[in-house]
């Protein structure tokens, strides 16, 4: 829409417009039924009564030689619940604990979450102040 504004505005013939709008159109939809697809799998994996509180993207542990093209979206993003926390990479459910299993720390910019006495993940988060924002939610939801 922004792209027809533009060339409406600098008078640009008909044929033009559809050149650039009609691709534009075309990449934003199929980015669309990705991010929906994606949620869909998501909203599957839910329990029964349990809620996304948020989502939080994860750097990947380590730099890739090729950087993920922008329409995948983050590669890790950690789905916080009401019940629990998820992993997520991409559409695949990498792992998932409960609230009550989980004793959450932060050290610094990371989090740290045990369970059951083992270590379960270190992740740092794109937003370094979400690990406050995680922890404060899983003290609410009976973490340690």
């Amino acid at each position: 829409m922004a792209v027809g504004g533009f060339g409406i505005r600098l008078g640009l013939p008909w044929w033009a417009m559809a050149a650039v709008c009609v691709p534009t159109a075309g990449l934003a939809a199929w980015t669309g039924v990705r991010i929906g697809r994606r949620r869909g799998i998501r909203d599957q994996a839910l329990e029964p009564g349990e809620t996304v509180l948020g989502t939080y993207t994860v750097r990947p542990p380590y730099a890739e030689h090729t950087p993920p093209d922008l329409h995948q979206g983050p590669q890790y993003q950690l789905l916080v619940t009401t019940h629990g926390v998820q992993m997520w990479e991409r559409s695949v459910l990498l792992w998932r604990h409960p609230w009550p299993e989980l004793r959450v720390l932060v050290d610094g910019p990371r989090l740290r979450l045990h369970h059951e006495g083992r270590e379960a993940g270190t992740m740092q988060l794109q937003d370094p102040a979400a690990v406050y924002e995680i922890r404060a939610i899983a003290r609410r939801h009976g973490a340690a």
